[in-house]
């Protein structure tokens, strides 16, 4: 036993796991709160109309969701491996422990879980985060990383994403993210325009803005894709190696931007094969079936000036 228990005295106290990332819990609560007023109103909405919007305000909101959200998640790349580790410098202590590491488009997480948790006296429970968003300083964070004395795994992964890291893993990560992040805001833009225009009597446009989003949404993926003509640098932990594939974020913001181009594509080609059926389903939906959005229903048109009593033995008629 040593006067400070084994540990070196700059090394804090044991540091638990960080929360829930909050941005992207604010934009999960505004969608939710959204599709609950959605809900709320739904039962007020007449025929068959209401199937329509049961399928379209959803489908909306999740690709509007999704696209906001991807920003604030670290689940772009990941990977992880369990290993028996060294635990911290200047000491021969090693632990057995799950590491993880997940690069978002903003910066990456590293975690780090003992199995057990309770080892060495410790509670062995990390989750650091180390950005380089546009105003952070990276390599700053991983100087006050060094300072903090965290264990030997989390600032090891770390390093490797330093400017001055032969890897060379700072500069493509930093870099695809901050272009697919712009490219998701400019597709959340054309997803607002989108559902502007398909609100509007002009379908066409209403799907080329649907088509330009999934563009965009894809323009992200491949951005972050770009990461692949990165050289391997192995990242070893112990005697075990970390394997790294795309994450949950890079696949659903995929299949979003397929979806987009899908819908997008179906309502710009049902607006030159089909423009009368289009027109009618458009109208039916906004008028709930009901009234003049119903093909065939007769419109009198009458001269209020006109008296009863006069009446020439005709009226006009127009089916629409």
């Amino acid at each position: 036993m040593t006067l400070w228990n084994g540990q070196l005295p700059f090394y804090p106290q044991p540091r638990h796991a960080a929360g829930f990332s909050a941005p992207l819990l604010v934009v999960i609560l505004v969608f939710l709160f959204l599709f609950a007023t959605f809900l709320f109103v739904l039962p007020g909405i007449r025929g068959n109309s209401r199937w329509f919007w049961l399928v379209r305000i959803p489908l909306s909101l999740f690709i509007g969701a999704e696209i906001v959200a991807v920003h604030f998640s670290a689940d772009w790349f990941v990977g992880g491996v369990s290993t028996n580790t060294s635990y911290k410098a200047f000491s021969a202590a090693r632990v057995s422990a799950q590491v993880g590491l997940h690069v978002g488009l903003e910066g990456i997480n590293i975690t780090l879980t003992g199995t057990p948790v309770q080892q060495l006296n410790e509670t062995i429970d990390y989750n650091e985060r180390f950005s380089w968003r546009l105003g952070e300083d990276y390599a700053e964070e991983y100087a006050e990383a060094l300072g903090r004395g965290l264990p030997d795994p989390v600032l090891y992964l770390a390093e490797k994403f330093t400017p001055s890291s032969p890897c060379g893993l700072y500069r493509q990560y930093r870099l695809a993210g901050h272009y697919a992040s712009a490219t998701l805001w400019v597709a959340f833009s054309l997803w607002l325009l989108s559902n502007a225009l398909l609100s509007m009597p002009v379908p066409l446009y209403g799907g080329l803005a649907l088509l330009t989003t999934g563009a965009f949404a894809l323009f992200s993926v491949f951005s972050f894709a770009s990461i692949s003509s990165v050289p391997v640098c192995p990242l070893r932990l112990g005697s075990a190696t970390i394997t790294t594939h795309y994450g949950a974020s890079f696949w659903v913001t995929l299949a979003t931007g397929l979806l987009c181009l899908l819908l997008g594509g179906a309502v710009v080609s049902l607006h030159y094969a089909r423009p009368n059926a289009l027109r009618i389903f458009l109208d039916r939906s906004s008028k709930g079936g009901d009234g003049q959005g119903r093909g065939g229903s007769p419109l009198v048109l009458s001269n209020p000036l006109h008296s009863p009593s006069e009446d020439l033995g005709f009226k006009m008629t127009t089916n629409l």
